[in-house]
């Protein structure tokens, strides 16, 4: 039986003001309103998609 890892995200800095494809990103992590966490599986989409808004979020 094969473990998935999670990674779990919050939303630290409001996305209003950032680029379009930022904002996009934010919410293709499921992540709405400041202090929201989401928890997702570790793939390297995923990490990608961190590492672009890292500004914006905290990792848990």
């Amino acid at each position: 039986m094969t473990t998935q890892q999670l990674v779990k995200i919050q939303l630290v800095r409001s996305p209003i003001g950032c680029k379009e494809s930022h904002r996009a990103t934010v919410r293709g992590l499921g992540l709405r309103k400041m202090n929201s966490t989401s928890e997702l599986v570790d793939t390297p989409e995923v990490r990608g998609m961190i590492n672009k808004i890292s500004y914006l979020v905290k990792v848990l």
